[in-house]
């Protein structure tokens, strides 16, 4: 078993792993379709490839049912709480970036428990800590402090923040942190320095390595992905299942998530450099949930009313909903700077009526606590 994933990412070579991707056929779609025990990587990049999609009704009825035989007809619902958008980073595509001339804000803790009034009347037992990357104000002991103030009040906290070392994962988990998401953004090596030029998140391999070092620090529950947009999303989508499946394999006790974020708009813009349809990104879903019937699937609200209704049922096992993408949004300072433009507005109390039109039970935190 190698150190870390860097060690295995070095072996591939992005543009031979993006041919093998396109010159896959139907025939190597069918087998992996008709692939009834665990699915390889190259199944994956069958399952993936431009040759699959006459296959996407197949792929989305097994989906379906591998879905349901694994986690039934529940829908886990969270919500995103922004800290912070002070950022040391310049990210060609986050609203955010150090280079976006706009008005900084981070929350004090009586801020932070105005937010969690108006969450916790929502009905949310499940929050998603988000920040920038600005280690002078958002730090460990920062983080700590926050932990303290939210653990009281939901039984699931999770965070996407700046990649910390081991020990400080060591120091947050027994305060009640429970699921860390990072992304990679993009496995492109050229690409990734070319869209974060300046700050800490310009250093590709300490990123790579995010997931290795929660592993050590034995979190309950890791969330991986890449932001669709960037760079071709098959290609990236590859190293992210090869990426899960090294952890799956050396950080056993951990569960896995993964997300799909597509490239938004936001104050400042990047246009994609490549665009992934509807149908593409159903595909993507599918693929996934054929590849690993465990791995929790996750859909934001960057998505559309119409797209997050269809999907439910097709793989996905967690949504957000009446999501605020600013520092205050939702009681203290609701016009502050948003990271990026959701598309779905609707209120949680609406998705959870969705859910029940669909037969779907909406589960307001992480079902796997309230088995311990």
């Amino acid at each position: 078993m190698t150190d870390n994933f860097t060690t295995l990412f070095n072996t591939y070579s992005w543009e031979q792993t993006k041919q093998s991707i396109y010159e896959k056929t139907a025939r190597d779609v069918e087998h992996a379709l008709g692939n009834s025990g665990k699915r390889t990587l190259e199944d994956f990049k069958a399952l993936i490839s431009p040759a699959a999609a006459p296959y996407l009704e197949k792929m989305a009825q097994l989906s379906r049912a591998a879905t349901l035989k694994r986690f039934g007809k529940i829908m886990q619902l969270y919500v995103p709480l922004y800290l912070s958008n002070e950022c040391n980073n310049i990210c060609t595509y986050c609203g955010f970036s150090l280079d976006n001339k706009v008005r900084r804000k981070t929350l004090s803790s009586m801020e932070i428990m105005q937010e969690v009034a108006v969450l916790k009347e929502m009905g949310y037992d499940h929050v998603l800590l988000v920040t920038g990357e600005a280690n002078q104000t958002v730090h460990v002991d920062y983080f700590k402090k926050v932990l303290e103030l939210l653990r009281p009040h939901f039984a699931l906290i999770s965070m996407e923040v700046q990649p910390l070392n081991t020990e400080d994962y060591e120091e947050l988990i027994p305060l009640g942190l429970n699921t860390v998401l990072v992304y990679q953004e993009t496995y492109h090596r050229d690409d990734y320095k070319k869209h974060h030029p300046k700050g800490k998140k310009s250093n590709f391999e300490y990123r790579l390595e995010t997931p290795d070092r929660l592993g050590k620090a034995e979190v309950h529950k890791m969330g991986l992905g890449v932001l669709i947009g960037l760079e071709d999303w098959r290609t990236d989508s590859f190293f992210t299942a090869l990426h899960l499946n090294y952890l799956e394999k050396k950080y056993w006790k951990t569960k896995y998530s993964l997300s799909f974020p597509r490239l938004r708009p936001f104050s400042g813009g990047l246009e994609p450099k490549v665009e992934m349809s509807d149908r593409e990104l159903v595909q993507l879903i599918c693929a996934y949930r054929l590849f690993n019937e465990e791995v929790e699937l996750s859909i934001s609200t960057r998505e559309s009313i119409v797209f997050r209704d269809h999907i439910i049922g097709l793989g996905i096992t967690s949504i957000s909903a009446g999501s605020k993408t600013n520092p205050g949004g939702y009681a203290v300072e609701p016009e502050s700077l948003e990271q990026f433009e959701i598309s779905d507005e609707r209120s949680p109390s609406e998705i959870e009526e969705m859910l029940r039109e669909k037969g779907y039970e909406a589960v307001w935190k992480d079902w796997d606590c309230t088995l311990q």
